[in-house]
């Protein structure tokens, strides 16, 4: 009988667990919405509820257990400066669990989990932007094609 056991161990040992949910919180507070398994996202609710809690104290030992926790500056930043002040008059319930169908092959079921009122832009932050001043390859070749003609001119 499981009696008193609170959480899923998902078939992980307890310092794999540790890492995933640390990884997961992670891209989460950068993202602000993931996709993974229903499972995992059911546990990660409430760790996410926590540590948003945690960052809205802004003191210097709310950090640093927050860093303990994450292990990322760029996530304990965001947490302190950012989430904090949109989250200052929500009393918990920080994020949402929607059922995103089940996934081809093994057919686990699929959730997505993001911030309430998350920022639209934040899952750009990694895209690179192409830059603006690559040439077509019509300009390319008729720039080769006028170099080649002056060389030939050149050598005669």
């Amino acid at each position: 009988m499981r009696h008193k056991i609170a959480y899923r161990k998902l078939n992980k040992t307890p310092e794999h667990r540790k890492a995933l949910f640390k990884n997961m919180l992670n891209s989460l507070i950068k993202y602000e919405q993931i996709t993974t398994t229903l499972p995992k996202a059911k546990e990660l609710k409430p760790k996410i509820d926590k540590v948003i809690t945690l960052g809205k104290k802004n003191s210097l030992h709310a950090k640093k257990t927050l860093f303990s926790k994450l292990q990322d500056k760029s996530s304990v930043n965001k947490l302190v400066k950012t989430l904090s002040q949109r989250y200052e008059k929500r009393n918990g319930g920080y994020s949402r669990l929607i059922r995103a169908g089940f996934r081809y092959g093994d057919d686990a079921p699929m959730a997505i989990i993001e911030l309430i009122d998350r920022d639209i832009l934040a899952k750009k932050v990694d895209v690179k932007k192409k830059p603006e001043t690559t040439k077509d390859v019509t300009e390319v070749t008729k720039e080769v094609k006028s170099k080649t003609t002056q060389n030939k001119a050149k050598k005669k």
